[in-house]
């Protein structure tokens, strides 16, 4: 079978996939950045590709951005086609958003290292079966309702719908699973975040549960490029 190849749709040039590339280099997968905020940009052929991954980014689904709206008609054609598809942040918003959910202002920002409980529908799933209750890294200030036929798989206190699966190869998670300690000190400084660290009572520590956070995107984004692969 000829090499796995995944299409990655980056929003703003400091968020890329981090520690998912470990796992792209341990199973020979080919990834490709879409770059569609640049105004020079290409558009890529989608169905050249077996998954798509949309990362997070500053900006709203809500806000009227024609590269978001041609994002969001890819996920509802990869969906319709069941291929592989997963989104992370602003990347999960946008699954909920395309397949007809709402997106809002959460009811707090969340920005941090954060616990993240496992529902009762995650210890059949196949990326989080085994995961309880977790430390793990977010950024975001809204939050996305279920689509129809999604299953809940986390909450958190400050944000009740933090991942979901929708068929059995789309996934969505509000939380960064992905971020490396040099992603988050960096995100700390870029202009883009400035008015979200004003906001902040203490500085975020990038390595407070880092290497936990290591072997937690080895396990989930293994599992989820294996699903990918089985399913081609």
């Amino acid at each position: 079978m000829s090499r796995m190849r995944v299409l990655v749709f980056r929003h703003v040039p400091f968020e890329d996939i981090g520690l998912i590339s470990r796992t792209c280099d341990e199973r020979n997968v080919e990834v490709n950045y879409a770059d569609l905020y640049r105004p020079d940009a290409a558009l890529p052929d989608v169905s050249a590709y077996d998954a798509l991954i949309f990362l997070g980014g500053p900006m709203s689904v809500n806000d009227d951005l024609a590269y978001l709206a041609r994002e969001m008609e890819w996920i509802r054609e990869a969906v319709a086609q069941g291929r592989p598809v997963l989104g992370i942040c602003l990347g999960a918003q946008l699954i909920a958003r395309a397949m007809g959910a709402a997106v809002c202002s959460n009811r707090a920002k969340e920005i941090g290292w954060y616990e993240l409980r496992f529902t009762g529908a995650a210890e059949e799933d196949p990326l989080f079966q085994g995961l309880a209750r977790e430390t793990v890294f977010h950024w975001h200030g809204e939050t996305f309702d279920l689509p129809p036929g999604a299953e809940l798989l986390a909450s958190s206190d400050l944000c009740r719908n933090q991942a979901f699966r929708l068929g059995d190869r789309v996934y969505a998670l509000q939380f960064h699973l992905e971020v490396t300690p040099d992603m988050i000190a960096d995100w700390c400084t870029q202009d883009d975040n400035c008015g979200d660290m004003r906001e902040l009572d203490r500085p975020i520590d990038p390595h407070l549960n880092s290497g936990r956070l290591e072997e937690l995107s080895s396990r989930v984004f293994g599992r989820w490029f294996e699903l990918a692969h089985n399913s081609r």
